[in-house]
């Protein structure tokens, strides 16, 4: 878990970095490994889901639970520590309510990115992606929980994206880019990446 962290490793047994979990499981790479087994299996039932919610931070939340309540007792709830990664400072603790509000009403008053053009669709796909990538609300797992409701919202909008045909390396490259402004490269990934349905 590449994060640096503002305090002693929040939620970790102590002298460690592996998180506490509801397996007690203390070794860091068993851990990511079977949080990787379990959340691949949770993804995989919530790709033939139809019926997606809201898309408000609700639902949000209700994805990372569902992906990761095996695991954390904390799966679903705000992060309690600030965190950065690979030089990008994640939105502070104590803002990431107000700009979720923020970032879910925009999502909500452009009518979820309905019926538009697709060079517009890809932009605002873009801009959500870079916001909810900033906001990073959670203590692990912004990441696949991002990627769950994006593609739900894809797919709402009758498009589809598989993110395991997505260079890894490329996507964190293009998201570390975005951070700082760049947007070039993750707008040309999307447009790669979905498809009409």
């Amino acid at each position: 878990m590449a994060y640096s962290v503002d305090a002693i490793p929040d939620n970790c047994y102590e002298g460690t970095t592996c998180l506490i979990n509801k397996l007690d499981i203390r070794d860091e790479d068993k851990l990511n490994f079977v949080e990787s087994q379990i959340t691949i299996h949770k993804t995989a039932e919530l790709a033939s889901v139809k019926n997606f919610g809201e898309f408000d931070f609700s639902h949000y939340k209700a994805i990372h639970k569902y992906l990761f309540n095996e695991l954390y007792a904390w799966a679903g709830e705000i992060r309690t520590v600030n965190m950065s990664k690979k030089g990008t400072n994640f939105v502070n603790v104590n803002e990431i309510e107000s700009v979720a509000d923020a970032c879910f009403k925009r999502l909500k008053d452009k009518n979820y990115f309905q019926n538009q053009p697709f060079n517009d669709f890809i932009d605002d796909i873009v801009d959500f992606y870079c916001t909810t990538n900033m906001l990073h609300p959670f203590r692990e797992g912004n990441g696949r929980t991002q990627r769950v409701f994006i593609t739900q919202l894809i797919q709402f909008n009758g498009y589809s994206i598989n993110f395991d045909r997505i260079d890894t390396d490329e996507l964190m490259m293009a998201t570390i880019q975005a951070a700082n402004g760049v947007t070039d490269n993750l707008k040309r990934i999307f447009e790669s990446a979905i498809t009409k349905e």
